[in-house]
């Protein structure tokens, strides 16, 4: 997960990433969030006027009480005391209502943002799944959300309800004594230095433990992912040491925010009783002497208002942890949600055509039959038909700007023929077939397919139209009948069939218990690596691209399991335009041109017959004289 920033800017930068959520919730909810709003503030200013109501119940009911003397009456006091009740009742009801109302804002919120998170996700480049560890974006999904539920539902409600609370009280206070009021403003004073101070530690190390937490799910993905390997190499010790490590940074970072947070409390609270002592000790002496007319009720009602003015403010010090906290993660999930999206500038679609006397015509039926839809400048749309004619001229590519990996690559590929590479790791196999996917972009030269450069192809209908076999096949959670179906999601159960029968695949599928509607789960693990490849051809071979791509799709099976992978294939590759990534060399040796490859460059290329009669890289590595590393 990319952060851009490792210290937050503080509070400016939490304010902005605040507004930014608040709009976007208030977008969603706008009358919702209006509702709570009023009743927020309905519950906030019925606290205000009882603390008030206190002054009025002492002077002019309680107090006539006390000092008649005959009878009492005390239906004044009941009246009174049932008013009271009744303010105390539409608080109540105002703080049930958008209490009940913030869950609905709250969770639909938090669905929406995973699901506009996801969506984002699906339409970035693949250089940032390659440079982003994925445990720590899968953080950002649980952890990082989950802060905005506490946030929503009560760090806001509770910080609108303090500030509307302090207002009121504020007014009020100034009203009964001024006197009185500038020592509660004075002890506020000592109050908020106190807060600034100990709010921004807990503030940075909050950072730091969203920061860690990302850390720590990216490490334990990557070990899990790696258990074999662990095992094989008896590294337990050394994975057990490195997680050691991230996960004291998590702990130091959650220690010391929470360390700070838990502490503010209660350090507000003593000084929040403190100034309540020492306006009831000067209160008092000025209520007995009478300056200022602060009569007896009026004393109560400003003690009872100073316990409502500190209280919101020592409220509001323990939700600006929450906030911060809050704060940290909405920054790291508008930092994937400000990713730049995969471009795609281009122009060309696929369409489905059918032939009415020799001239290609759109149509919406399921004709089998492809061509290019290519808009012109005059206005004109050309049909250019899909064969499968792939061309590299002088490509150079690098991941980077400051290493290059290919060097004016020249190859052609002209419809039904196979292209093999070979060449060590690290020789730029894959990285060609990466460029014909458009999952990276050349930096010079040109690809043209059937004519037309890639370039000018809309993404979707360009990878539409390749079909791809990997080394490290991926099948989803789900039936062996949806996963061969993800070729083509309209197809048929006989064509996802007779897609099986060609990859070779029908055959073990019967025989499992279920057959075609077995689930499967973790990637295939209850099938073998040459079951699960059988799988990925028949996908390949359902979805019918007239260009395959066949990255290593045998170097990890046995050699009687890579006959049966290599029989399917070799239907699926009848007819198509087929690039192979090859790491056994007896599986090119029918290919038309071989090309091989070094340090990014094609440094051979011919066929396999020519190739051993020239005697130089290609006839050593093919005799045993090299070796593929």
């Amino acid at each position: 997960m990319r952060v851009k920033n490792n210290k937050p800017k503080a509070d400016k930068q939490s304010i902005e990433v605040l507004i930014r959520l608040l709009r976007y919730v208030i977008s969603r909810y706008k009358l919702t969030s209006f509702l709570v709003f009023v009743f927020v503030l309905i519950s906030s200013l019925t606290s205000v006027v009882s603390s008030l109501f206190l002054k009025s119940l002492i002077d002019d009911y309680v107090t006539p009480i006390l000092v008649s003397e005959g009878v009492a009456d005390f239906t004044p006091l009941f009246h009174a005391l049932c008013m009271m009740g009744a303010i105390y009742l539409i608080g109540t009801v105002s703080t049930y209502i958008y209490s009940f109302l913030l869950i609905k804002i709250s969770q639909g919120t938090m669905k929406r943002i995973r699901d506009d998170l996801f969506t984002h996700m699906e339409k970035l480049p693949i250089c940032y799944f390659d440079t982003h560890h994925h445990g720590d974006i899968m953080s950002v999904y649980t952890n990082d959300i989950d802060t905005l539920r506490q946030l929503i539902s009560q760090s806001i409600p509770q910080l609108l309800s303090s500030l509307i609370t302090v207002i009121g009280v504020f007014i009020s206070m100034c009203f009964l004594s001024f006197y009185l009021t500038i020592i509660v403003i004075v002890m506020v004073f000592v109050m908020k230095q106190v807060m600034t101070k100990i709010a921004g530690k807990s503030g940075k190390y909050f950072f730091d433990q969203q920061q860690n937490l990302g850390k720590v799910n990216g490490y334990i993905e990557e070990m899990m992912n790696g258990q074999k390997v662990i095992k094989v190499f008896t590294h337990e010790e050394e994975t057990k040491e490195g997680f050691d490590a991230v996960n004291t940074s998590l702990f130091i970072s959650s220690y010391k925010a929470n360390m700070y947070s838990n502490i503010l409390m209660p350090v507000m609270g003593n000084l929040g009783n403190i100034s309540y002592v020492l306006t009831a000790l000067i209160g008092g002496l000025v209520s007995i002497y009478g300056i200022g007319g602060l009569t007896l009720g009026g004393l109560a009602s400003f003690l009872q208002l100073n316990r409502n003015f500190t209280m919101p403010i020592a409220q509001i010090s323990q939700q600006i942890n929450f906030v911060i906290m809050a704060s940290a993660g909405a920054t790291r999930i508008f930092d994937v949600m400000d990713e730049e999206k995969e471009v795609d500038e281009g122009i060309v679609t696929l369409t489905n055509v059918k032939d009415e006397n020799g001239v290609l015509v759109p149509t919406k039926e399921n004709t089998s039959k492809w061509a290019w839809c290519h808009p012109r400048e005059n206005g004109e749309i050309e049909y250019v038909p899909l064969v499968g004619n792939v061309i590299f001229e002088h490509v150079d590519f690098g991941y980077t700007d400051k290493k290059q990996i290919l060097h004016d690559i020249n190859l052609y590929a002209q419809q039904g023929q196979k292209v093999a590479f070979v060449g060590a790791t690290g020789a730029g196999k894959t990285t060609i077939t990466n460029l014909i996917n458009r999952f990276y972009d050349i930096q010079s030269g040109s690809i043209t397919y059937d004519g037309i450069d890639i370039k000018l192809i809309k993404k979707d209908d360009l990878r539409r139209s390749l079909g791809i076999v990997l080394q490290d096949t991926h099948l989803f959670t789900g039936t062996i009948r949806d996963n061969i179906r993800y070729g083509k999601k309209d197809a048929s159960d006989e064509e996802v069939i007779a897609a099986a029968k060609l990859a070779n695949a029908h055959t073990f599928i019967k025989h499992l218990e279920h057959g075609y509607d077995t689930v499967i789960s973790g990637d295939g693990a209850s099938l073998s690596q040459g079951q699960r490849q059988l799988l990925s051809i028949a996908r390949a071979a359902l979805a019918n691209s007239p260009v395959l791509i066949l990255d290593e799709a045998t170097s990890s099976i046995d050699s009687r399991t890579e006959k049966i992978v290599q029989d399917g294939m070799d239907k699926l590759m009848e007819g198509r335009t087929v690039f192979v990534i090859a790491h056994r060399l007896s599986t090119i040796k029918n290919s038309d041109v071989i090309m091989v490859m070094d340090q990014g460059r094609i440094i051979e290329r011919g066929n396999h017959e020519q190739l051993i009669a020239e005697k130089k890289t290609y006839y050593q590595l093919y005799t045993g004289g090299l070796e593929l590393d």
